[in-house]
């Protein structure tokens, strides 16, 4: 069994996998719906009809003229005002059938697509979003609402109706006009730009349509309010993020304009363009190793690897490779173990070792060799500190002193170390943190003579000053939400209920009912997760290119939560299964199901899922959550010990098992972080993990990453490290964002005269009762004197 997994896992070809901001417009739109949400389609189109055909006397919304629609969009706008609430909800229903594309009037996905772009441009010009927005606030401070939900044993669909309507109205038109495509209008164009800028800017209610949002996630968590529909909420939240801060590509242009800004030499590549190229790590597995797995089947126990105790980063090591066991990692994973002598070779394996094993076939075709990358893929990067620490051990050792921060001076420095330096400074990185850092160093000393810093009004600025309030609630809210979706976390009666808009008013009673409602509540969470991954490390990354000391803010509040044993427990599963889940039914995807005919649905067909081999959403939540535990670790000792101290050593190496070089990538960085801490035993039983590394893993030039010399010169002092953090946060927020802003520099009024014949303004209750204070207060309490008189 074991060596049919190894092979059948060594010919499994590379995922292909494209990373992007955001899936396919078709599928970013199903996953706005839930299955049990079906029905409500038929529904936004009988209200609609019903309202339209008194208006258009017998023609259809797609043969009218453009200004015929706007008059009937106009109707529909005066009727949102009223004040009964079912007819409200009918309104925004037909409103919703809009957004969604006519479909009844189509007969090809494309067409519900295109008629759903049209109309959504168009209820944008006709101000639709921003008569939604406020029947949105009016829902979220429905009072009544809420405290009915609290009181209700069980929360369904029907709870949320009012709020699942209007978010999905605003959902489907941050989507759709995000996107952008090749035909677009010049004057959809132009609604873009104005509707992102909307957006970003405090326009609604005096702050950012994302604190709104922000809000509704609190409030939930804060069980005030547990009818809200998270999922939608969350979606909406990512998307208009994503859609004013800008995504990964956008971050990229950013991050070059703001080095060109600060007079720094360009980036060394493009990352984005670097990962792209990138292959999956895939070893094949030696014939030694297929002869052990033989030898193992035949003896029918275990016995110790000769010399090759690490694992093909392709090939499982557990006997099952769809079982989900968490107590694998001394048992079943030889690589992590400390026991036993390296390379000691069973008696009995000799003989067979001895022997040279007959050439194995070739698993990949020859011509495949030819496109690995010669070279290394990044080019490597030094750090001034860098420098400063080897030209600092350089003259300790040569000169036997020391010249400070000096990196120019080389008197009395042996040759070759003047080329190390000259090698050390070519490859020399500056970053646009480390200038934020020293410029902040300098306002601090100097507030007068450098005066008020000019602090650009960026979309990520706004969201930073509006959240920075309440950011520790908006982020630990975040992570109850992650952990109650992610899959391993077991259902516990005090955790936050996310299925309130996924279950329907009547519990299945059929077997079938029942596996779709599995089916969708699996889906349900792993969008959540796809929502709330994505939303964080796209915080997190515009957060440090605006100042990085609003990225540590949100660092620390995340740590502070515990975001990274969270992420480790999340990873603490079997991550192939996870990955290649089939949590979808094809046939009730949206547009899929409102165009064609409904098949009647049976066991195999809900089983049948896509026939992908992988699921994008599941491989994308992945990647980004590795992602956000590199952001938080990168450069932090105290942080990297966190990662040693939970043990994730194992739990990394096996999501290695995914065939994906961006996903790899991540895991190696945060493998070669805490390598040096793992032990001398553990680094010569990885030693494929270790090559990895080398080959993927940008190059520090003087990191000492693979031998771990100066671990006692670190020791391990989490408390000092994050309070020195916390306190430079807390002198840059104070600074930048305090209302009373350089009070101890106000000047003082010393004249008497001139403070006495200022004019104060008192209240109104004063006259009243200022007789009675002097009475209280000055004539009744006895004064002495004399105390004056006497030295203190």
């Amino acid at each position: 069994m074991q060596a049919e997994d190894m092979e059948s896992s060594m010919e499994s070809p590379n995922l292909e996998f494209e990373y992007g901001d955001s899936d396919m417009l078709t599928a970013e739109l199903s996953e706005l719906y839930s299955y049990t949400e079906e029905p409500e389609f038929a529904l936004n189109r009988d209200y609609f009809e019903e309202d339209f055909r008194s208006h258009a006397r017998g023609r259809r919304w797609t043969e009218l003229t453009v200004d015929e629609q706007r008059t009937y969009i106009m109707r529909l706008l005066d009727a949102l005002e009223v004040t009964d609430r079912d007819k409200r909800l009918k309104v925004a229903r037909a409103i919703l059938y809009l957004a969604q594309g006519v479909f009844d009037e189509c007969d090809t996905e494309v067409d519900v697509l295109h008629w759903s772009r049209h109309n959504i441009f168009l209820l944008y010009d006709m101000g639709i979003f921003t008569a939604l927005l406020e029947l949105l606030s009016m829902e979220i401070d429905n009072s009544q609402a809420c405290s009915s939900a609290v009181r209700k044993p069980a929360i369904s669909l029907a709870d949320s109706t009012e709020l699942r309507v209007l978010l999905s109205i605003m959902y489907l038109m941050v989507e759709t006009v995000r996107v952008q495509t090749e035909d677009d209008r010049p004057e959809w164009r132009a609604a873009r730009e104005t509707f992102k800028n909307e957006l970003g800017s405090p326009l609604y209610n005096g702050e950012p349509f994302a604190l709104l949002l922000f809000t509704m996630v609190t409030k939930f968590c804060s069980m005030n309010a547990p009818h809200f529909p998270m999922k939608k909420v969350l979606l909406l939240l990512w998307k208009t993020v994503l859609f004013t801060l800008g995504g990964f590509e956008e971050l990229q242009q950013m991050k070059v304009g703001a080095r060109e800004r600060l007079t720094l030499p360009p980036l060394p590549e493009d990352s984005i363009k670097v990962v792209r190229a990138m292959r999956a790590a895939s070893p094949p597995a030696s014939a030694m190793e297929l002869i052990e797995q033989q030898q193992q089947q035949k003896r029918g126990r275990r016995s110790r690897r000769p010399l090759v105790k690490q694992d093909s980063l392709d090939t499982y090591n557990e006997r099952d490779p769809f079982k989900n066991d968490d107590a694998r990692d001394e048992e079943d994973d030889p690589e992590d173990t400390d026991s036993g002598i390296e390379g000691e070779v069973d008696p009995l394996d000799r003989d067979v070792i001895i022997q040279p094993p007959p050439p194995p076939p070739p698993l990949r075709p020859p011509t495949e060799r030819v496109n690995f990358p010669i070279g290394l893929p990044w080019a490597p990067k030094v750090r001034e500190k860098d420098i400063e620490h080897f030209l600092e051990t350089s003259r300790n050792k040569f000169i036997g002193f020391t010249l400070g921060n000096d990196t120019e001076t080389l008197v009395g420095l042996p040759r070759p170390i003047h080329e190390s330096v000259k090698t050390l400074k070519q490859h020399k990185y500056v970053s646009v943190s480390e200038i934020q850092i020293k410029r902040e160093e300098e306002l601090l000393q100097c507030p007068l003579s450098l005066g008020e810093e000019e602090v650009e009004e960026t979309p990520a600025e706004i969201l930073y000053v509006g959240m920075l309030p309440n950011l520790s609630q908006y982020v630990i809210a975040l992570l109850k939400l992650l952990l109650a979706a992610a899959p391993t976390s077991k259902a516990k009666t005090d955790s936050i209920n996310i299925l309130a808009d996924v279950l329907p008013e009547e519990m299945p009673i059929t077997v079938l009912q029942s596996m779709k409602l599995g089916i969708d509540v699996n889906r349900h969470k792993e969008i959540i997760v796809k929502a709330i991954s994505a939303l964080l490390l796209l915080l997190l990354k515009h957060l440090k290119l605006n100042h990085v000391y609003q990225f540590e803010i949100v660092s620390q509040h995340l740590v502070f939560a515990n975001c990274i044993p969270l992420i480790l427990k999340f990873f603490n599963q079997n991550i192939m299964s996870y990955i290649s889940a089939k949590n979808s039914i094809c046939v009730l995807d949206f547009p899929h199901c409102v165009v064609h005919e409904m098949p009647e649905l049976t066991a195999e067909s809900l089983e049948a899922g896509d026939n992908n081999q992988f699921c994008w959403r599941n491989l994308f939540s992945c990647i980004n959550l590795l992602r956000i535990l590199n952001k938080l670790t990168k450069w932090k000792h105290s942080r990297t010990m966190m990662l040693v101290v939970f043990k994730s050593a194992p739990i990394l190496k096996r999501a290695l098992k995914v065939k994906q070089a961006m996903m790899q990538l991540y895991v190696l960085k945060l493998l070669k972080i805490q390598t040096k801490y793992l032990g001398r035993q553990w680094r010569k039983s990885n030693m494929k993990t270790m090559s990895a590394i080398y080959q993927k893993v940008r190059h520090r030039l003087n990191d000492d990453w693979a031998y771990g010399n100066d671990i006692d010169a670190r020791p391990w002092d989490f408390q000092a490290e994050e309070c020195a953090l916390r306190e430079s946060i807390e002198k840059f927020n104070s600074r930048r964002y305090d209302k009373n802003k350089n009070g101890d520099f106000a000047p003082v009024d010393n004249c008497l005269q001139s403070v006495l014949g200022q004019r104060v303004e008192l209240p109104e209750d004063f006259h009243y009762s200022y007789e009675m204070w002097l009475e209280r207060e000055v004539f009744s309490q006895p004064i002495q004197w004399e105390g004056l008189l006497q030295n203190p």
